[in-house]
């Protein structure tokens, strides 16, 4: 089996790295972008709607609907994140968080995690917080969620990952 025999950064940034990794036989290096481990949740409240965020996406220079996200801090677990980018996000706590299970975004350039959660019952905080700059929360029911997948105003391709890891633990029906 190959095995790494060096690594080294080549450029840092503060939202990820990028890494020179030495394969074992191989005299060019591998790549890898190495950002940070990142928290999605699916959040239904108690009447059973929905929570997703609409806000602009610089990337792709355009608005996009998603589920509630973020980056994992240093110092915290991923159920922390969870908990801190629904008030961050949405406004609203969590009782109870289920991890459905963590995923490798891209296993042939990104060097992270994605940590995808359900949270049922989410309840909006009192107080009410404010919302992120640039975030819009939109509270949807279970046909608008899987219609918001279906036709693709959701275009996360991680988001229907998660979506399918809640599908495949019985925790979503489509």
């Amino acid at each position: 089996m190959p095995r790494i025999t060096d690594r080294q950064v080549a450029f840092s940034t503060p939202w990820f790295d990028v890494v020179a990794k030495q394969v074992d036989g191989d005299p060019s290096p591998h790549y890898t972008v190495q950002p940070f481990d990142y928290v999605t949740v699916i959040a239904r409240d108690a009447g059973g709607h929905f929570l997703l965020v609409k806000q602009y996406r610089p990337v792709i220079e355009d608005y996009t609907v998603e589920l509630p996200s973020g980056m994992i801090d240093a110092d915290e677990t991923p159920e922390a994140c969870v908990r801190r980018e629904l008030v961050e996000e949405t406004g609203h706590e969590a009782g109870e968080v289920e991890l459905l299970g963590s995923l490798v975004p891209d296993v042939g350039r990104l060097g992270n995690r994605m940590w995808c959660y359900f949270a049922d019952g989410v309840r909006p905080m009192a107080p009410a917080q404010p919302l992120e700059d640039g975030i819009e929360l939109l509270r949807v029911t279970h046909d608008e969620f899987v219609a918001t997948f279906a036709d693709h105003r959701c275009c996360h391709a991680l988001n229907f990952a998660a979506v399918m890891l809640a599908v495949l633990k019985h925790r979503l029906t489509i």
